[in-house]
């Protein structure tokens, strides 16, 4: 099999939720880091538009199939289609459609709620060059109400996964994004499952494989 092409960045949230998937399955695969800017070397230049007209990371190409994959949701359903034959990040064709339902629900919440307020939190509170208030303070409610939706769904797991079935996707799509709350300046004290459940994921051999993966390539 020969190895699949990861286009990401150091530091994003995104790609590290294909980082995620493809080490759970075991798949091989090379990662491409770009930049941001107009260049040879950025996600806006001509050599990354042809993989990805949006100009974001991640995208995907899979050499196996042909395929060109980008959006972090669609890469990973493409993986979990093609790769996933034992439905180890995904409900199985014996799962309840309830299951199926739980997966889909949760994994739109954060690609369309969570990461966007997190994103929206981080830009006003770290990087925004005029300071808002208004908007920082938008953000924070709105993160901590999404803190508070995930603590009520953690609770049927015991702060072990999302959904209650164990480790999935869905887990895969959160962390990237929930594990920069101090970067984000969130106090997330309270939600004692969440921290719960950021100490199991991190722990895990795969998320200190990537880790290291990546703090390796950014110094070189």
């Amino acid at each position: 099999m020969k190895p699949l092409i990861l286009h990401g960045h150091h530091a994003g949230p995104n790609p590290y939720k294909i980082n995620l998937v493809l080490e759970n399955l075991n798949l091989p695969y090379e990662e491409k880091f770009w930049v941001l800017g107009h260049d040879s070397k950025g996600v806006k230049g001509p050599e990354f538009l042809k993989i990805n007209e949006n100009g974001r990371v991640p995208a995907l190409e899979d050499p196996n199939t042909g395929v060109v994959a980008w959006e972090s949701q669609a890469v990973i359903n493409y993986l979990l289609r093609v790769y996933d034959k034992s439905y180890t990040l995904c409900p199985g064709p014996d799962a309840s459609e309830q299951d199926r339902v739980d997966y889909d629900k949760w994994t739109s919440f954060l690609v369309s709620t969570f990461g966007p307020m997190m994103g929206q939190r981080t830009w006003y509170a770290r990087l925004n060059p005029i300071d808002n208030p208004d908007a920082k303070n938008r953000y924070e409610e709105q993160c901590v109400r999404c803190f508070g939706v995930l603590e009520g769904q953690l609770a049927k797991s015991g702060g072990k996964s999302i959904l209650p079935s164990g480790f999935s996707a869905v887990d895969c799509h959160f962390w990237p994004w929930l594990r920069n709350y101090e970067f984000a300046q969130l106090d997330v004290s309270k939600f004692e499952l969440f921290a719960k459940w950021s100490k199991v994921i991190g722990e895990r051999p795969e998320v200190k494989r990537i880790d290291e993966f990546l703090a390796k390539a950014k110094e070189s």
